[in-house]
């Protein structure tokens, strides 16, 4: 499926940007965006509310704060969020009377992010290609009606982004399996995936076992896969002091990004007014895409055959061998398979030379409390399960997990996506949490597994899912395959979608479609003359509260709460006995029935309501292995021979690319803020491919020139993007680098992690062709 859609010819400049991140710069930006968005006087106060005990979480990342209690706990790209949530531009029903569907597609993502707040519900007229006003009460009997005609519930998706909060994904999944499905595809299914399905088969849970305290007493940290500058800037704070008490820090990813080799602090007024920095990490290791898996099992040998060394020797053994006898399970033979294990097939995947190799193993060793930090970058691949746990297992060997300073921790990316699982949002529900849905609530509850994102545009290509609901997000733009999940999408009798702005996703639609307005998280949210708060989990389990400030956009705007359960009212009716009501008038009615379910839970709402919430208790974090051995378990993993990637390199050769996805700067995951990328000094621009100048040689093109890229797969289908500038860039030989969602086109929906069905995006088979004229024009 070639991409069809003419371009717009970009203008914009490259130019190397040698400043460090942050600092005035960031400054600069906060400024533009609360200009751009005409954000109001009394709106902008209410920064200084965000992550505050007494004001709301920030709507962007994951990243925890620092007691949830400090006096300037916000980022540029936190403000970016805020100020695109409290802008004064709105998107009215004259809006859409002045439009029809058709013309609005013809617009950017980014220029339909500018359009401001959704005010009214909508409702797709066909015969006049436009939306149109609809009340709330007739859009929830629509939604009813087509639910009720489906010959199954499991023709019915429930789509969740991690901007949801605890009690609206609850609801939601409670609403859900009250309704009869397991379909929950989510954001996670597109992230973090693999570390949820990794980490339980090592460590018994999908989490995280470190707290910011952790960060404060580590000595070492290796930073996989991340680019916090850009994706979780407040993390930088963290790393910061870390480096100024000495800590060492390497940053292990294909792209040598400028957040982490040096950071200006806005917090700290003498680094700001004397324009000085501070430097962050002390080694940067370069992998090939995809190549992390062989890195560190590469150091995991390397470690092995030196504690082999020190045994021969007499000298301290490396490896903390009573850890391992009293908690860990497997190692012997973890141990043969890396003894196996050929050296010089570790040094070809990983594309990283063997003294550098040997370099990241001293410095690993020579640690005694190390966090192993990672995103996207180790979560994306085919091989993502099997680097999550071979990442653990080589914590394991040094019991750098449950120790002080020490532990695993993956960052995650939106607001709330690790809460959304713990809430239930889980197309593969234990049969645990079933039971107790089940004691608390008294109605049966789905057994059988249901569709993840991928497996749901399967579906709704195959007609097996006719109606899809996203609670946020911008399912058609964050989706593999984009041709492809536009079809899926458009096949569906009807599409709903819950959001606060306009994207892409309300344009791809079914048959029948409702666009239906919700209050921010900044936003006052008031039942019967009370205040109400959601909260949310971050990514080290932290769970705390959080009060909309600011005016509402429209008067005619409802909760998620609110949507949610007038959906179910609307569609289950009398058989279903559920206080729906009563939820929406009161959400620590909610919050009671959660600590119903959740063990960890209990006493909700007194314990969130103390200053910085509550942290739920991570079993692995305390030694306690929830497995079926009792244990840590060591998990071998063999590098695997066939893969697409490596097919298509033995039939192209040196011309096969491998390309990763990833954001610019101005960017939160689909939305578009703005077309500049400054810490990799792209001004302007989208268009790009990030390439090392080498292969630019190799093709026998020069930087700056316009390319073509096509996917190479085996399924018979065309995948290209147009028109794409080429950035000569530190990245390894062979890898390329471009921005989402503009290449998600190329990313084909069956090329997906084993074991998780998290798309490839950070590891696809591409080639590039010189753009024609005439393809442009």
């Amino acid at each position: 499926m070639a991409e069809t859609k003419k371009q717009i010819p970009e203008s914009g400049h490259v130019a190397p940007y040698h400043h460090a991140a942050a600092g005035w710069g960031a400054l600069k930006y906060v400024a533009i965006n609360l200009f751009k968005e005409r954000v109001s006087g009394a709106n902008y106060k209410t920064l200084f509310a965000q992550n505050q005990p007494d004001g709301f979480d920030c709507p962007g990342c994951a990243w925890p704060d620092r007691e949830h209690a400090s006096t300037f706990e916000f980022c540029e790209n936190g403000v970016k969020a805020v100020a695109a949530e409290s802008t004064s531009k709105r998107v009215t029903p004259e809006f859409f009377a002045a439009h029809t569907v058709a013309e609005l597609l013809a617009q950017s993502d980014h220029e339909l992010e500018q359009h401001g707040r959704l005010t009214h519900p909508m409702v797709y007229d066909a015969a006049r290609d436009r939306y149109k006003p609809v009340s709330w009460d007739a859009a929830f009997k629509l939604i009813a009606g087509e639910l009720k005609a489906l010959d199954e519930p499991d023709q019915a998706a429930f789509y969740t982004s991690g901007r949801a909060s605890n009690e609206a994904a609850f609801l939601y999944q409670l609403f859900g399996r009250a309704y009869g499905t397991n379909n929950f595809p989510d954001c996670s299914n597109m992230c973090h995936e693999a570390t949820s399905r990794g980490l339980p088969g090592t460590v018994g849970i999908g989490k995280g076992t470190v707290t910011l305290d952790d960060f404060e007493h580590a000595d070492t940290l290796l930073i996989f896969g991340q680019n916090p500058a850009t994706n979780h800037p407040r993390m930088l704070g963290e790393l910061r002091e870390c480096a100024r008490r000495g800590a060492t820090i390497v940053s292990i990813n294909p792209l040598r990004e400028r957040g982490l080799e040096r950071f200006t602090s806005p917090q700290h007024p003498l680094e700001m007014l004397t324009m000085s920095s501070t430097p962050i990490s002390s080694m940067f290791v370069q992998p090939r895409l995809g190549g992390d898996f062989a890195l560190i099992k590469a150091v995991a040998k390397r470690l092995l055959e030196l504690d082999d060394m020190a045994l021969l020797t007499g000298a301290p053994r490396l490896l903390d061998l009573d850890f391992i006898a009293a908690h860990t399970t497997g190692f012997q033979d973890f141990a043969r398979d890396l003894r196996t294990e050929s050296w010089a097939l570790l040094l070809e995947e990983s594309g990283v030379q063997r003294a550098q190799v040997e370099q990241l193993t001293n410095v690993y060793i020579r640690g005694e409390r190390v966090i192993a930090t990672w995103g996207m970058g180790l979560t994306q691949h085919k091989n993502s399960v099997p680097t999550v746990q071979m990442l653990s297992n080589l914590m394991l060997m040094r019991g750098n997990i449950g120790r002080r300073g020490a532990g695993l921790c993956p960052v995650r990316g939106h607001s709330n996506v690790q809460g959304d699982r713990t809430m239930g949002i889980e197309e593969r529900p234990t049969p645990a949490f079933l039971d107790r849905m089940e004691k608390v609530f008294g109605f049966a509850q789905p057994r059988h597994h249901g569709y993840d994102v991928v497996a749901t545009i399967a579906a709704m290509m195959e007609g097996k899912v006719k109606v899809f609901v996203g609670l946020g997000g911008n399912f058609a733009m964050a989706t593999p395959d984009t041709p492809l999940t536009f079809k899926a999408l458009q096949s569906c009798e009807l599409t709903v979608h819950i959001s606060t702005k306009l994207n892409r996703s309300h344009l791809i639609h079914g048959r029948k479609a409702l666009i239906l307005p919700t209050l921010g998280r900044t936003e006052i949210d008031t039942r019967n003359g009370v205040p109400q708060g959601v909260t949310v989990e971050d990514s080290m389990s932290m769970v705390h509260i959080s009060y909309g400030l600011s005016k509402p956009a429209s008067p005619d705007l409802l909760s998620e709460i609110a949507i949610v359960s007038r959906m179910a009212e609307a569609t289950l009716g009398q058989r279903c006995k559920l206080p729906w009501k009563a939820y929406r008038d009161d959400y620590a009615l909610i919050r009671d029935d959660i600590e119903k379910v959740f063990d960890d839970f209990y006493d909700f709402n007194a314990r969130v309501a103390r200053p910085g919430g509550f942290h739920l208790k991570v079993a692995s974090r305390e030694r306690e292995w929830v497995t079926a051995s009792g244990k840590a378990q060591f998990v071998p993993h063999a590098i695997e021979r066939d893969t697409p990637i490596r097919r298509a390199r033995a039939r192209y050769g040196e011309r096969l690319m491998v390309m990763m996805s990833t954001r610019s700067h101005d960017q939160y995951n689909t939305t578009i803020y703005a077309l500049d990328d400054r810490y990799r000094g792209v001004f302007g621009l989208r268009r790009v491919i990030f390439i090392n100048q080498a292969d630019i040689d190799m093709l026998g093109m020069k930087n700056g020139d316009h390319v073509d890229v096509e996917t190479v797969w085996d399924d018979g289908v065309e995948r290209r993007v147009r028109d794409f500038r080429l950035v000569a860039y530190d990245i390894p030989r062979g890898c390329l680098g471009a921005y989402y969602p503009e290449t998600n086109p190329l990313v084909p929906l069956a090329s997906v992690a084993d074991g998780a069905g998290t798309p490839t995006s950070k590891s696809f088979p591409v080639l590039l062709t010189r753009t024609s004229v005439a393809a442009v024009a």
